[in-house]
Formats: C-alpha cells, structure tokens, sequence
C-alpha cells in the first residue's frame, strides 16, 4: 500500500514537471515570438525608402520585469521633439510635487502723497491669463486684482515695477528657429507670463488666388506690436501656411508671410508675445484706469528691480496645481510650459531662474538615477530647439522610474492616446517619435520609446508605418 501511494506520488511529481516545463516553454517561445515579430517589423520599417537616408531607434521593455524586450540603437542620441516634455514633467512632479503652485503677489507702496505704487512680484507662472482654468482666465485675473486695489482706496501712479531678481530675462532658449519664435508654439518663458504669451491675428483674404491678404484684427485689440503682411491667397481647403517673423534687429515689429485658403473673413493665426510683461501692465492699467494717474509710456512702466521694504500687500494669484499644469502640458505639447517648469526647476533648486540651470538640475537629477548625462544632452525644457539629443534608453529608464511613484497615475492620466497607445508624440522638422506605455491584449505591460530622424517624404506616411512596428505590442 505504501509502496502504491509512493509510485502516485511520483507520477504527480512527474506530471507537474511536465506542466511546469511546459508553461515554462511556452512562455519563452512567446517571449522569443514578440522581439523576432518586433525584429521583423523593425527590419521591413528600417528598408523602407523614408528612412534611406534617416537613423531611428527603438527600444522596449517589460514593465513589469523591466527585461528587455526589444533594442536597436537604443544608446544613440537623437532629436526627441515634444517626447522630452517626459522628461520635464517626471522631473518636475519628483523635485516640486504635484501639488506645487506658482504664486503672483502685488503690493502697494506707502502713499506719496495721495498716489501709491504696485509692486508685482512674479514667479514664472505660465498660467496667468490662460484659458484654460476658469479661475486663470484674463478677465477673472484682472478683476480679481482691480477688486484688491479698489479696497484700497488709492490712485495709483507710474512706475508699476516687477521683481525680476533672481530670473534670467532672456526668454528663447538656445536652438530655436527664427520660423517658431514668432509663432505661438514658439513661446519663451518670462519671469511674468501672461495669457500664455500668445496673441491672434485675424486674416482676410480676398477671392481670388494670389490676392494680398489683410490683416483684419487682432486679440487682444490693444497689442503692443506691429505687423506687415505679405501673405497671399491660396486655392481652397490649403490650410494654414502663414507664419509670423520678427525682425532680427529686435523692437515691436513683425512680418506674416505664406498663406492661407481664399475667401476668409476671419482666419485666425497665432503668435508669441515679445514681451509678455508689457502686455500684462497694459491691461491691467486699462483695468484700473479710475484709479490709474499720470499714464506713461510702458518703457517707463517697466522696470526690473527689487521693490522697497515698507509695502503693503494687496494680493496673490495662485496657479492651479502642478499636476493639472502638467495634464495640459502632455495634452496640449505646450512648449511654454515645458521653458517655465526647467526654469522654476532652477529657481527652486538653485537660486536663479534660467533655462542653462534648469538642464543641470535635469541632468544632475537623473544621473543620480544612473542615468549618465550624455544621454541627456537638452538645450531646453520642451524639445522645440532641434538641438537636443536624447537617447531611447534614457526615455524608457524615466518611463519606468515614473510607475514607481504614488504621483504616477496622474502622469499617465495626462498622456494623449494615439493608436490606441498612451504615449506622448514629438514633432519638428523631420523628426518624428512616440514614447509612453502599453498594455496588451494578453496582459503585458510594456514601455516603449521609439525616435526617428532624418526621414523624407510625409509625416503622416511615417507615422503609419511607426505604428505598424508598435502595433507588435498589441
């Protein structure tokens, strides 16, 4: 009898050897089956003749496991585009927390005489004015800081001075392109922002193409700049292919030139405020014109300088918190935000304000990760400058840093989905990449990067067949 029940014993050992060995076959045939798929797909993109004279990388892992799953190229340094807002934002949320806030305080000086002063003291706060937020929408913003003048009791007379100390002025970083600068996308970051630095032209064009096309308006009416228009008409349903330059010798003054569709009343094209600070005071002097005296000239209202000790203060604008920041940042790819946050990066860290600063604390950062610098090799904080190189690799490795931490459902909740992946895109000038997280159909969680430069032919194309290699993961 013992002897029965030990020959049982040993047929069920048996047995689960055989189940275990299979499963265990099993999974690696289909670990093996998703890189050899991803290999032969990478192999049939990397043929095609976009790429002919282009370098691209891909890189992916178990996100779980953190095993690689696929590599090609993946220490390689290559433009990233808007993928390296990731960048910007897990840094962001670990060294300021997501429930950091910006904070735009106004005091008023002692009387002289009947009359007061404003003094404002900025943090870099890229969203005041936005619309975004109802609480951040100009109107709202003005009222708010009308209403603590008001209770007051005081005129207010000229010079309104703004705290810049401790900010870098210069609001472009390094590598971005005369063609950007003047459009909205191309919005530096100041030491006070406002209404996202961004302002509209309204176009008219005229029936025919090859017509002069007018400008009709613009938002706000009271702009603090001057435009010329060289743009023409062009057949229907081309778009819009108008851009805004501004003069190399610097002042108030742009050119708008390219195209845009004929028979257009109202064509609204945007662009980057030259001087954010100035059309700040501006609305806020209208908005205060009862209780404003001896209007000056806003070269004379703005001056940088530390306010006197005996003021008063009146108020404070609170941004949202940096979570929801970062929710539109990802969403949106606006690049103001990514210029503001590596510079509040500095601020907080270090003291001053600037982008070169904000790249230090990046890279010091994550090479305390394990990350080596080199393959973080950033000019700004948004991808815009065609100079940064990042690797895949490093893109990942942040990726996956990102899932560790208890502000990481928030993160993820700001990734746009494309092809039914949560990823965010990147685009300049024939550069294209996608990098982010997906789950499979089997239940596998991957994370992925995947950076292509130097293409030809369409953006669009191109996109289509990145998908066909991302699709593996599916």
């Amino acid at each position: 009898m013992a002897k029965f029940e030990e020959l049982n014993v040993q047929d069920s050992m048996k047995k689960i050897t055989i189940i275990f060995c299979f499963l265990f076959l099993t999974f690696d045939f289909f670990g093996q089956t998703i890189n050899q798929e991803l290999q032969k797909a990478y192999t049939t993109f990397e043929k095609d003749s976009q790429l002919k004279h282009a370098i691209s990388s891909l890189y992916v892992i178990d996100a779980n496991t953190g095993q690689v799953v696929f590599d090609k190229n993946s220490q390689i340094g290559l433009a990233p585009a808007s993928t390296q807002k990731v960048i910007t934002s897990v840094t962001a949320f670990e060294l300021l927390g997501k429930d950091y806030r910006y904070k735009t305080d106004f005091y008023l000086s002692e009387k002289v005489g009947s009359n007061s002063i404003i003094y404002i003291e900025p943090s870099g706060d890229p969203t005041l004015g936005s619309w975004r937020w109802e609480q951040t929408k100009e109107e709202n913003v003005l009222h708010r800081i009308t209403d603590a003048i008001r209770k007051q009791n005081r005129k207010i007379s000229w010079p309104i001075i703004i705290n810049a100390e401790g900010w870098n002025t210069e609001s472009i970083p390094d590598g971005w392109m005369w063609q950007d600068i003047g459009n909205y996308y191309g919005a530096g970051a100041n030491v006070l922002n406002w209404r996202e630095n961004q302002f509209d032209l309204v176009l008219k064009s005229g029936s025919n193409v090859g017509d002069a096309v007018s400008i009709a308006a613009t938002i706000p009416a009271k702009l603090n700049m001057n435009f010329e228009s060289t743009v023409m008409a062009a057949p229907k349903q081309t778009g819009d292919n108008a851009y805004i330059y501004f003069q190399p010798s610097g002042g108030n003054y742009g050119i708008v030139r390219g195209t845009i569709p004929v028979n257009e009343n109202k064509f609204i094209i945007s662009g980057a405020m030259l001087s954010p600070e100035s059309q700040f005071l501006s609305s806020l002097i209208d908005s205060i014109r009862g209780w404003y005296v001896k209007p000056e000239s806003l070269e004379k209202v703005i001056l940088f300088k530390k306010y006197e000790k005996n003021v008063l203060k009146i108020h404070s604008e609170v941004s949202p918190s940096l979570d929801s920041i970062i929710y539109w940042f990802l969403k949106k790819s606006i690049n103001l935000y990514g210029e503001a946050l590596i510079k509040t990066l500095a601020y907080e860290r270090k003291g001053i304000g600037s982008t070169d600063s904000g790249v230090v604390v990046v890279q010091n950062f994550w090479k305390e990760k394990g990350l080596p610098e080199d393959e973080l090799n950033i000019v700004d904080g948004s991808g815009l400058s065609p100079l940064n190189r990042v690797t895949t690799h490093s893109q990942v490795e942040i990726l996956k840093y990102a899932k560790t931490k208890d502000w990481f459902p928030d993160f993820y909740n700001a990734l746009p989905e494309y092809n039914g992946m949560s990823m965010k895109s990147g685009t300049i000038r024939d550069v294209k990449g996608f990098c982010g997280y997906h789950k499979a159909k089997n239940g596998k969680e991957y994370i992925f990067s995947f950076l292509v430069n130097n293409y030809n032919g369409s953006a669009s194309s191109l996109i289509n067949k990145m998908y066909k290699v991302l699709d593996i993961l599916k």
